[in-house]
């Protein structure tokens, strides 16, 4: 760690938010003028938007993601957790991957710790459930489903097939639309492979409790890209959720039951809990409350932005719209990294606060290979657009968002290739035990049952004779 005796900006959290603010306060700051600290579990950064093409093999998954020491060369990256936040004494305690939790002083202090998955007390689904917020998750969900076309094609029992073929998706949002519709895809491509599976053997289930799907692209388009994917199989169920999914037994309100090895869990996100220890003020959601410059209410050293916090829409309220808060996407997360970055860098300096604002551009979605939703806000006027010019949108407004040229070029040399070359159908399930097969070959034998048994005789005998 530094032992500078400059000021420490400490910046909790190196997602998009947290990456992209200390870059910006980097670019702003002169030589010296503080030392830029970044806490985060992970030493990488994730683009979620491209998790579902990393689950569906368009993208490698070491392209989604950014090594932060790698983009941030002049700032402290430390691999830990923040526990707790003394404000009053300015001190962070860190609790690093290994060793013992110490503590660290700061001047300015960045909240940027994203979200969480939004779970509910669903009996089964701590243990059966699959999450989309990470880069492991997103490689897990692909090994896991091409594993079970390995299973049902090796297989002649009707009930493992079926319920190896069975995928339920639980969340009809971005991430709940896109990583089915990528999913379906890969599937159905896959399928080719195999002798005894085939697209008619699956079954892809979407549950949702709103009544529709994709909100954020407007109804019509969310109506669309419902029919789309029921054209192409998928069961969709609207106005219901799971009550349960115990040994992979899926229970929905509405009724139906099925069995099922993939869970797919979709439904929101809400604010990292941990945010409650650190004694910020907190909307009624558990966001960080902030006012329009990114500052936390009550004070002048603190910002926060991105999913963790509650950040006034000022576009929307000065279109007449009463308590509108900024969205969690990464349209508002990017912006809003860069204004927190320069109010940081004001702020240390004794300038004004600049107000953050920033109106919606719409919003794209892809929903496979060529297939895809778009709205596009100009002024007043909203193009609509669906298909494959809606993939082409979403795909060039998010590889253009991909932080660095590093990634932005392996991403589109990815889908480049993939132009060219068959999808990859590999499953790569050891990944998640890798040591096992060694372990069986290094394990010690166990003694033969003759030998051992001689063996208990003798210590049986010595035990009696002490006693």
């Amino acid at each position: 760690m530094s032992t500078t005796e400059r000021p420490r900006i400490l910046v909790v959290g190196g997602g998009y938010v947290g990456l992209y603010a200390a870059r910006r306060i980097l670019k702003k700051m002169r030589y010296g003028e503080a030392t830029v600290t970044v806490v985060d579990p992970r030493s990488y950064m994730t683009y979620q938007p491209f998790l579902p093409e990393a689950a569906a093999g368009s993208i490698s998954p070491r392209h989604v993601v950014v090594p932060l020491r790698r983009v941030l060369p002049k700032a402290e990256v430390l691999t830990g957790r923040v526990t707790t936040i003394d404000q009053d004494r300015k001190v962070a305690t860190i609790a690093p991957l290994v060793g013992e939790a110490y503590e660290l002083p700061f001047d300015y202090l960045v909240i940027a710790m994203g979200a969480v998955s939004r779970t509910f007390p669903i009996p089964g689904l701590a243990e059966q459930g699959i999450g989309m917020k990470g880069i492991e998750e997103s490689i897990g969900l692909r090994n896991h489903v091409l594993e079970q076309l390995d299973k049902a094609d090796s297989t002649t029992d009707e009930d493992i097939r079926r319920k190896a073929l069975t995928f339920v998706f639980v969340g009809g949002g971005f991430a709940g639309a896109e990583t089915i519709g990528e999913v379906e895809d890969m599937a159905r491509d896959a399928s080719k492979y195999y002798t005894n599976v085939s697209r008619e053997d699956m079954r892809f289930i979407l549950v949702d409790a709103a009544d529709k799907i994709l909100p954020e692209v407007g109804p019509k388009l969310g109506q669309y890209g419902k029919e789309h994917l029921e054209g192409r199989g998928v069961e969709i169920y609207l106005s219901t959720s799971m009550d349960s999914c115990v040994d992979g037994h899926v229970v929905l309100k509405n009724g139906l039951e099925v069995d099922s090895n993939t869970i797919v869990w979709t439904a929101g996100v809400k604010p990292n809990p941990v945010l409650s220890r650190f004694g910020l003020p907190l909307g009624p959601r558990g966001h960080v409350d902030t006012q329009t410059t990114l500052q936390v209410q009550g004070t002048d050293y603190i910002w926060a932005a991105g999913d963790n916090a509650q950040v006034p829409d000022v576009a929307a309220r000065k279109a007449g719209v009463e308590n509108a808060w900024c969205p969690p996407n990464a349209q508002h997360a990017l912006r809003q990294a860069k204004v927190l970055g320069d109010n940081v860098v004001s702020g240390m300096r004794g300038f004004p606060q600049k107000e953050y604002s920033h109106s919606n551009k719409g919003a794209v979605a892809g929903l496979g290979l060529h297939k895809g939703v778009a709205m596009i806000v100009m002024g007043k006027m909203k193009i609509k657009l669906k298909g494959r010019l809606a993939w082409y949108m979403h795909r060039g407004y998010h590889g253009l968002a991909m932080p660095t040229w590093n990634r932005k070029i392996r991403v589109f040399a990815d889908w480049t290739l993939a132009m060219f070359l068959k999808r990859e159908v590999v499953s790569l399930g050891a990944m998640e035990t890798p040591r096992e097969e060694f372990y069986e070959a290094a394990k010690p034998a166990p003694a033969p049952a003759a030998a051992a048994a001689p063996a208990a005789a003798a210590k049986t005998e010595e035990k009696a004779k002490a006693s």
